[in-house]
C-alpha cells in the first residue's frame, strides 16, 4: 500500500517545529542569510592556516574563466611549474590552454562519431545511446585525455595561441557544437540502419562532418598555428631569449621533455565493485581515437596520500581531482569538513561514507587542481596547499587550503610519476584494466 501524507501528520510536524525553542531563530537566520552562510563555522579559518612544511615555488594562479577546462589548466600548470624553475620564467608565464581546447573539441567530435557508429544498431532509448546523446561533448576531461592530445599535437606557450571570447566563455560554442553532433548522429545512424552504407561511404560522410567541425572551432577559437617563435625574458636577470619557428611537438620535447608514459592515474574509490590494487578503464570515454587509454589504479587512501607526499617532497606538484563544491568556502579558500555544520543547523545526521556517496550519486569528481604543498606534523599530513585555476581574487591569491580529512572524503584521483610507486603498486598498475560502464563515477570528467 502506498504511504500517503495525512493531515494529522502535518499537524504533528507543525507541533514538533513549534515546540523547538530555537526553530524560529534558526528560521530567521537561514531565510535571511541562506543555508551555507547560516551554517558556516568560523573555527574552520583557525584550523586551516595557509602555512605548510613542504611548499613548492609556483607562479601566478591561472584563470579558466567561464569554462570547464580545470583538468587542462591543472595538467599544464604541473608542466609550467618545472619550466619556470628550469628557465627562470616570469611568474605569469602560462602554456596555451586554448590550443589544447581547440584540439580536444575536434578530437571529441570524432570520438563521438566513433561511438555513434559502434552503437548504431541499438535503440535510441537504450542506456548507452541515451548517455551518448545527453552530452555529446563537454569541456571536461581527465589526465590521460590531455596526454593523448599532447602526444598528437604537442604544446605551445600561451603567447602563441592566447585566449579568445569562446575559450573564456565556452557555453555558446558548446551548445552549437552539441547541436551539430546530435544532428550528425541522426545522419550516421540512418546511413547504417536504413541506407546500409558501406564503410567507405561512412568514412567520407564523417570526413565532411569533421571538416565542418574544424571550421566551427577555427571561427570560435582562432586557427592554431603550426609554427611559432618562443620569446621570453628571464625573471631575475631580465635576459631576452628567442627560439624561432618551433612546432608544438618540438616545443614540448625541448622545453618540457616529459615521458608522459611515466605519469599514471591513481584513484581512491572504496566502493565494493572496485578492488584495491586493480586497474580500471571506462567504456566509451576518451577523446583521441586510437590515442592513450584512460587507466586508473585503485589504491587505499593511506597509499594514495603517501604517493602524493613522496612526489611533493621531490619538488614535483601533483595533479588531482576532487568534488570541490562539498564543504568549500571559495572566497576564503578553505576546503574542510568543518567549514559548514549542516548537521548542527538542521539537527539531523546527513553524513554518508565515501563509498555510499559514490554509489548513490551524492559525490563524484567534478574539478581538477594541483597540490603544491603539504603540512606534515609528527609524520602525518594535516593539510594540503592547492593551486586552483579560478584566478587570484579567491582564496590566498588563488591558492586554497585543503584539510587532510577533506582529502579523505572528497579527493578521488591523483597523477603520480611511476618512479614513486612501490614494486607491488607498479606491478598492479601494469595489469590490463577492468572495463567500467560509461556512467561509472570514476568516468566523471573534471
Amino acid at each position: 500500500m502506498a504511504f500517503k501524507i495525512k493531515k494529522d501528520d502535518i499537524k504533528r510536524f507543525r507541533a514538533d517545529y513549534d515546540n523547538r525553542r530555537d526553530s524560529h531563530v534558526i528560521e530567521n537566520a537561514v531565510t535571511k542569510n541562506g543555508v551555507r552562510n547560516a551554517s558556516f563555522n568560523w573555527h574552520a579559518i583557525q584550523d586551516n592556516d595557509p602555512h605548510f612544511s613542504i611548499d613548492l615555488k609556483t607562479g601566478d594562479v591561472a584563470d579558466q574563466k567561464q569554462s570547464g577546462r580545470c583538468w587542462m589548466f591543472a595538467a599544464l600548470n604541473t608542466m609550467r611549474h618545472e619550466m619556470q624553475q628550469k628557465y627562470n620564467l616570469p611568474d605569469d608565464f602560462e602554456l596555451s590552454q586554448s590550443y589544447q581546447f581547440f584540439w580536444d573539441k575536434f578530437e571529441k567530435a570524432n570520438y563521438f562519431y566513433e561511438n555513434v557508429l559502434k552503437t548504431a544498431h541499438k535503440a535510441t532509448d537504450s542506456r548507452k545511446v541515451a548517455w551518448l546523446m545527453a552530452e555529446p561533448q563537454n569541456d571536461g576531461g581527465q589526465w590521460d585525455m590531455l596526454c593523448a592530445l599532447i602526444e598528437k599535437y604537442g604544446v605551445m606557450p600561451k603567447s602563441a595561441m592566447p585566449e579568445s571570447f569562446n575559450s573564456n566563455n565556452s557555453r555558446g560554442i558548446d551548445s552549437v557544437l552539441n547541436n551539430k553532433l546530435r544532428h550528425d548522429a541522426v545522419i550516421l545512424r540512418k546511413m547504417v540502419n536504413e541506407d546500409h552504407a558501406s564503410q567507405d561511404e561512412l568514412d567520407a560522410k564523417r570526413t565532411t562532418m569533421l571538416n565542418e567541425v574544424y571550421r566551427m572551432l577555427a571561427y570560435a577559437f582562432g586557427e592554431p598555428s603550426t609554427h611559432f617563435d618562443f620569446e621570453y625574458r628571464t625573471k631575475k636577470a631580465n635576459e631576452f631569449h628567442r627560439d624561432a619557428n618551433l612546432t608544438p611537438r618540438e616545443f614540448f620535447k625541448k622545453y618540457i621533455g616529459w615521458n608522459l608514459d611515466d605519469y599514471v592515474s591513481i584513484i581512491q574509490a572504496p566502493t565494493a565493485d572496485k578492488k584495491y590494487h586493480k586497474t580500471y578503464t571506462i567504456d566509451m570515454l576518451g577523446n583521441v581515437v586510437g590515442g592513450r587509454q584512460i587507466k586508473h589504479l585503485n589504491l587505499p587512501m593511506d597509499e594514495f596520500k603517501d604517493l602524493a607526499i613522496k612526489q611533493l617532497k621531490h619538488g614535483e606538484s601533483v595533479w588531482f581531482g576532487s568534488d570541490v563544491v562539498k564543504y568549500s568556502e571559495t572566497k576564503l579558500g578553505i576546503m574542510a569538513l568543518n567549514t559548514y555544520d549542516y548537521n548542527a543547523l538542521f539537527d539531523m545526521d546527513l553524513d554518508m561514507t565515501k563509498a555510499d556517496a559514490l554509489d548513490y550519486g551524492q559525490s563524484m569528481m567534478d574539478h581538477a587542481m594541483v597540490l603544491t604543498g603539504v603540512d606534515i606534523v609528527d609524520g602525518k599530513p594535516t593539510k594540503w596547499k592547492v593551486e586552483n585555476s579560478w584566478g587570484n581574487k579567491v582564496g590566498h591569491k588563488g591558492y586554497f587550503v585543503m584539510s587532510d580529512d577533506w582529502m579523505d572524503k572528497y579527493c578521488y584521483q591523483i597523477v603520480i610519476n611511476k618512479k614513486y610507486l612501490s614494486d607491488k603498486q607498479r606491478q598492479a598498475q601494469a595489469q590490463e584494466p577492468i572495463v567500467l560502464k560509461p556512467w561509472d563515477p570514476m568516468g566523471t570528467l573534471a
